[in-house]
């Protein structure tokens, strides 16, 4: 592969949908689409990528994506997040991310502190990550992170599935 790390990871992520057959989406607050960007600019990206929903605001991530009333920068609102979008765009594995970029916290939570969702057909999980960096550094930082979760899930997939 020759392009920047996160085109790579895209790449990558692209051939272990194509493989297994399965569809893939994106749930953003953080990241404000920059995952979604990433995949739709992959190898192949309408035979397997359903789309993204870029959830902000708060409120759009209670009315669109369902995460429940409280803090978005927590393992429930990722988790909530990435079981919205599933339920949105009909995607076999979803990833979300949700944080506080910076240079203020959020939540009570420091910048740089980041929530990721991941749900499959298997099973889901949520990780957290602090992050070095100023905004634009922490939201670079989350993309790569979000993809590279897609690339380890759908590896593990596939590993299950032989």
């Amino acid at each position: 592969m020759t392009g920047s790390p996160t085109d790579d990871l895209a790449a990558e992520v692209a051939s272990r949908a194509t493989d297994l057959g399965w569809s893939v989406g994106a749930a953003e607050s953080l990241t404000s689409g920059a995952v979604a960007s990433a995949l739709g600019a992959a190898p192949g990206a309408s035979a397997w990528f359903r789309g993204g929903v870029v959830a902000y605001a708060s409120e759009v991530k209670f009315d669109v994506l369902d995460v429940p009333e409280g803090p978005v920068v927590s393992r429930e609102a990722a988790l909530a997040m990435a079981r919205g979008a599933v339920e949105q765009l009909g995607a076999d594995v979803v990833v979300s991310v949700t944080g506080a970029g910076g240079p203020q916290g959020q939540d009570g939570e420091e910048p740089g502190t980041v929530w990721f969702g991941l749900v499959w057909p298997d099973g889901e999980e949520a990780r957290q990550l602090h992050l070095p960096g100023d905004p634009a550094e922490v939201v670079s930082r989350a993309t790569s992170h979000a993809l590279d979760l897609l690339r380890m899930a759908l590896e593990a997939a596939a590993r299950a599935r032989a």
